[in-house]
C-alpha cells in the first residue's frame, strides 16, 4: 500500500497502482494552480478531502516499479476531477 501524505499530518492510503493515477491526476490539477475535491472509500466510511497546491502534499509507493498507466482510466479520473463532484476513486476500466 502506497500512502498519501497531506499537510503536517494527514496520511491516507491507496494501492499502488490506484495512487499512480491519482498522483497524475493531482499534479496536473495542481500545476494549473487548480483545487479538487478527492473522495474514496476505506472500509465502510466514504471520506472527502479538499486538496490545494498550497497544502504540502507527496506521495510514497511501498514498491520501486511505476506501474504502467491506463490512459483510459485517466481520461476518466481527468473527467470527474473537472466536475463538479471532483475525483473519485472508481474502478479500473479496461485498457484500450
Amino acid at each position: 500500500m502506497g500512502k498519501m501524505h497531506y499537510g503536517d499530518s494527514a496520511i491516507f492510503q491507496f494501492n499502488d497502482r490506484l495512487l499512480t493515477h491519482l498522483r497524475t491526476i493531482i499534479l496536473a490539477k495542481f500545476a494549473l494552480q487548480e483545487s479538487l475535491a478527492l473522495t474514496w472509500h476505506d472500509s465502510d466510511q466514504q471520506r472527502t478531502v479538499w486538496l490545494h497546491p498550497s497544502i504540502p502534499l507527496h506521495f510514497e509507493f511501498s514498491g520501486s516499479e511505476t506501474p504502467e498507466l491506463n490512459h483510459a482510466w485517466l481520461e476518466q479520473l481527468m473527467a470527474l476531477a473537472n466536475s463538479p463532484g471532483g475525483l473519485r476513486c472508481v474502478a479500473e476500466p479496461e485498457s484500450a
